[in-house]
């Protein structure tokens, strides 16, 4: 029998009005389990196995590309700064011997998103990215024409020849990392970039007729005041993006920003909320805490997928996979020279380890039910209590009593059908999402060894 290594004893939660009196900015939460909670799978599962028994008709296929220009003073993302052309060329290699296995273990399967992501795809020369592009189609199989696609882009590495390639092959989303139309804030974080750079970037972008543009922004840069927010999320305004999403700033371990010994003046909470206003005012709808989208962005088409219960496939070092049972992914790491290791050893990899995966997590059938209550609440579609139901023949009240703290909190409404969290629960989400993770996740996050 397959188990994980260092599985703790479980701890009481935290109550949810003790965490409401803490900063609402302490841990970010986009998706569960997170993934200081994996750890080294022994024995390794192979591929093969691991997905045998999943449903593969509608599956989310990811490629990250863990480069940057530039490394942010926030970002703790898998990623390294490198402009090292024959180390592109090398990865790339590595990515598609990659590919050839894991589409060996899936057998067939049908592809539902697909998403380019980083680190920065597009700082990849052009041959680079057209490859990995060519390995999503002619290798898995992902008929990008016909499904939602989307790749970060950043404005220093945009130019028109890279942006019509994208949109050629089908790619019909585009996500922009601005943080600040603001020099001076976006130079406090440790980026280079100018706005008018970034101007320039989007107007490259809004002539080469995607669909859908994103821009992310970011409230609690240093220096930075409501007013001066206000007049970032107006830039963005003018380039009529069909998403915007908002993000605050977390200051964590072994970042540029988490090193320092500063302390932040926090206006977060009042940065959000203004900035919500604005946003609802311009008639964007809320998504959820994050995500806010415009009324004339076109409705989503393609074939069905639902994050809360269909599996994605990731491809190159840093992605992440997950099936309903295991979540898996390659070793993380946030110092550089650590990041760079694991780079080195990926590109090295026999073509037969491929077939492995050898770090993770398993969910049990508690873990598959916060999964899938965590993701359907924070998000404005609620979680929909019938079709937990169906899907697990229980009842979610059940499963997790401490739902009913939610509404004598004012943070969430019940109709009888559908648990939503109110404005004032959104703006919580944070603290809520970390708050249903399981005892096990949060005490592996806590003996979580940083990197």
């Amino acid at each position: 029998m397959t188990t994980i290594i260092d599985r703790p004893k479980p701890t009481d939660r935290p109550p949810l009005g003790q965490l409401l009196q803490e900063s609402p900015y302490q841990a970010y939460v986009y998706s569960y389990p997170h993934k200081t909670s994996y750890r080294p799978i022994a024995p390794p599962v192979s591929l093969g196995q691991l997905w045998s028994g999943e449903n593969r008709e509608a599956l989310f296929l990811y490629i990250h590309i863990p480069f940057c220009e530039m490394r942010c003073g926030f970002c703790n993302l898998f990623t390294t700064v490198s402009g090292d052309r024959e180390f592109f060329r090398e990865y790339a290699i590595a990515v598609g011997r990659q590919a050839q296995r894991v589409k060996l273990a899936l057998g067939e399967a049908s592809f539902a998103r697909f998403a380019l992501g980083g680190g920065t795809p597009t700082l990849l020369p052009l041959e680079q990215l057209e490859a990995i592009l060519d390995l999503a189609e002619g290798t898995m199989g992902a008929r990008l024409a016909d499904i939602p696609g989307s790749v970060e882009v950043s404005p220093e590495t945009v130019d028109r020849q890279k942006l019509k390639l994208l949109r050629d092959r089908g790619i019909d989303r585009v996500s922009i990392g601005v943080q600040s139309f603001i020099d001076a804030e976006v130079l406090a974080v440790q980026r280079r970039q100018q706005a008018s750079q970034v101007e320039a970037a989007l107007t490259l972008m809004r002539g080469a007729n995607f669909p859908t543009i994103n821009i992310d922004l970011m409230y609690g840069l240093p220096g930075q005041t409501i007013e001066s927010w206000l007049y970032s999320i107006r830039q963005a305004l003018r380039f009529q993006p069909e998403e915007i999403y908002l993000y605050p700033l977390y200051v964590r371990p072994l970042t540029g920003m988490g090193k320092s010994r500063r302390e932040w003046d926090d206006i977060r909470l009042a940065c959000y909320r203004e900035g919500r206003s604005l946003l609802l005012g311009e008639g964007y709808t809320q998504v959820s805490m994050r995500m806010f989208r415009a009324s004339h962005a076109l409705a989503a088409n393609g074939p069905v997928y639902c994050c809360q219960a269909d599996g994605m496939v990731g491809l190159g070092c840093g992605a992440r996979s997950y099936t309903e049972s295991w979540h898996y992914s390659s070793n993380y790491a946030v110092d550089n020279k650590k990041i760079r290791h694991i780079l080195e050893s990926f590109i090295k990899t026999p073509d037969e380890s491929f077939d492995f995966a050898n770090y993770g997590f398993q969910l049990d059938g508690e873990e598959r039910r916060r999964r899938y209550v965590l993701l359907s609440l924070l998000s404005e579609k609620g979680l929909n209590l019938v079709a937990y139901r169906q899907r697990f023949a229980t009842d979610a009240f059940a499963d997790l009593p401490e739902l009913s703290e939610l509404m004598p909190l004012g943070l969430a409404d019940w109709d009888g059908d559908i648990l939503r969290l109110t404005a004032t629960g959104l703006e919580r989400s944070d603290v809520i999402g970390f708050w249903l993770f399981s005892e096990r996740s949060r005490q592996l996050m806590d003996y979580y060894d940083l990197k």
